[in-house]
């Protein structure tokens, strides 16, 4: 547990399925792509010390939402590498700028890979989100490549990764 000096207490844990409808809330409030129950579900059950949550003073304030694939790897030109990919991250806008999504992220990443055995992270970030993208490249992300129109309104998606 973190406490900052307005004494908030803030906690990174892995979610619960009693979270997921708050998760889910969270997920509608600030993103445009929203997922199933059985999704998010579905990736709590399968990769769950990946999926976690993040509170502030005990009340649900953000989430990242991770899974295990093996897929060729983002750095090399051959090979299948176990890779971690970050399927959502988001942080509730009245708890933003308080470093809460870098914490999920860099527990994410150290889950990926010493509980998971990931060699590599990518993740999908909308190329107007500066300030994710500005996140993304202070934890040591790189953009890889652009994936035209990848979001359902057509916006392309830069597709960011970063060794383990």
């Amino acid at each position: 547990m973190v406490r900052s000096a307005d004494v908030q207490t803030f906690q990174i844990r892995e979610a619960s399925p009693e979270d997921i409808p708050r998760i889910m809330m969270i997920n509608r409030i600030c993103l445009p792509e929203n997922y199933t129950f059985f999704f998010f579900e579905s990736i709590l059950r399968s990769y769950p010390k990946s999926f976690l949550i993040a509170e502030v003073n005990g009340e649900i304030a953000g989430y990242i939402m991770c899974r295990v694939e093996w897929t060729l790897s983002k750095f090399e030109k051959l090979g299948f590498k176990k890779v971690g990919h970050i399927i959502s991250i988001a942080i509730l806008p009245e708890y933003r700028r308080r470093g809460l999504a870098k914490l999920l992220l860099e527990n994410a990443l150290r889950v990926l890979k010493e509980e998971y055995g990931c060699e590599e992270a990518y993740l999908e970030v909308r190329v107007s989100n500066s300030a994710a993208i500005s996140l993304y490249e202070k934890c040591n992300f790189t953009t890889m490549k652009v994936s035209k129109g990848y979001y359902l309104d057509g916006e392309d998606a830069y597709i960011m990764a970063r060794k383990l």
